[in-house]
């Protein structure tokens, strides 16, 4: 058996706390050694044998780390990459990768020269919901998709004191939210040829953006992707319509609720999805519906995948170029909805 690899988290805000913590703990051949945290009693109180550390450097010097989880604010996550590939260590960095394309190229350039592993956590991949959507597309069970719509909308009018709701780099939902969508959708469909995105601040007394509706054109389909902060009706998660059936689903994977209570991943029912889908084929004239009960997500599997990866004997999971990839397309959006144009994709995107 591989050698369990020892991680450190730097950051145990609601990111570090509430996903990484839990999912590094429960997966078998990795080890929470350290979180960086100025907050040592929160952090013991989840996992009272972990050792807290004040700041990046100290668990850099570290030799016993075998791999580091960035889960702090968006802008920091470049330079504190840099930082550990250049201290040697292999890297999770929390979505969106960077801030900016050239700050995630850099960081793809610097783990190439000292040949360690970036990978991005797009949890995402891993929903329940998803995944449904996923095997539904490529079983053929919709036909040739034609509009794929996908939401997570939520109600919360009063804006919070956090980072993400502050006017800064890499803040507000287009990059908290976005990422998730993007990259779902270009998993499925690949390479728009271009985007519309129509990005806003709608709360009172809102810095930062807190609503997007972005269409992603390819030559037939449309991809439509949505995100706010005033939808107290905001049941639907997905809407997929192709030349011979469609798939709706209400509500939104469980798995960050059973974190947020305080589920240990991995528990009976772990990423099971009460809320059934309902597909609707066409034969004919004949319409038949039946519902469609969702495939098992599990956030569990993107870190082993990475564990795997480190001991090269599978695949990273989620490559930094795919993350850069979809911070590309974030950059598109931004750069469509201050012009109120679509935004074409270059050759290569």
């Amino acid at each position: 058996m591989p050698e369990t690899l020892q991680v450190a988290l730097v950051g145990f805000g609601f990111v570090g706390k509430v996903f990484h913590a839990p999912l590094i703990s429960a997966v078998d051949g990795l080890a929470l050694h350290s979180v960086v945290s100025s907050n040592a009693a929160a952090v013991h109180a989840d996992h009272p044998h972990v050792r807290v550390l004040p700041d990046l450097a100290s668990v850099l010097a570290d030799p016993a780390i075998d791999l580091i989880v960035i889960a702090t604010p968006n802008m920091l996550h470049a330079p504190q990459a840099h930082a550990a590939l250049e201290a040697g260590k292999h890297l999770i960095v929390d979505k969106p990768f960077t801030v900016t394309v050239d700050e995630a190229d850099a960081v793809i350039a610097h783990a190439a020269r000292v040949s360690r592993l970036v990978s991005v956590f797009h949890n995402r991949r891993y929903d329940s919901d998803f995944l449904t959507v996923q095997h539904l597309v490529a079983s053929g069970a919709l036909g040739e998709v034609t509009q794929f719509e996908s939401h997570f909308d939520r109600f919360r009018l009063e804006i919070r004191d956090r980072w993400r709701e502050r006017s800064g780099p890499g803040a507000g939902l287009w990059y908290d939210l976005g990422p998730h969508l993007l990259d779902q959708a270009l998993q499925l469909f690949g390479a728009p040829l271009g985007i519309t995105a129509d990005i806003a601040v709608q709360r009172d007394g809102g810095e930062t953006d807190d609503y997007f509706h972005a269409t992603l054109r390819y030559p037939r389909l449309r991809v439509i992707l949505h995100a706010s902060t005033m939808m107290a009706a905001h049941d639907l998660r997905f809407s997929v319509h192709g030349t011979t059936g469609s798939f709706v689903k209400q509500g939104l994977d469980t798995q960050e609720d059973a974190l947020k209570a305080g589920r240990t991943p991995g528990d009976a029912n772990w990423g099971h999805d009460p809320r059934v889908g309902t597909l609707t084929s066409v034969d004919g004239e004949q319409l038949t519906t039946r519902v469609v009960h969702g495939e098992p997500g599990d956030y569990r599997r993107y870190y082993a995948s990475v564990r795997d990866a480190i001991h090269g004997t599978a695949p990273n999971p989620v490559p930094a170029t795919e993350a850069r990839t979809v911070m590309r397309w974030i950059a598109m959006g931004i750069t469509s909805s201050e012009t109120r144009q679509e935004i074409t994709a270059p050759r290569g995107t």
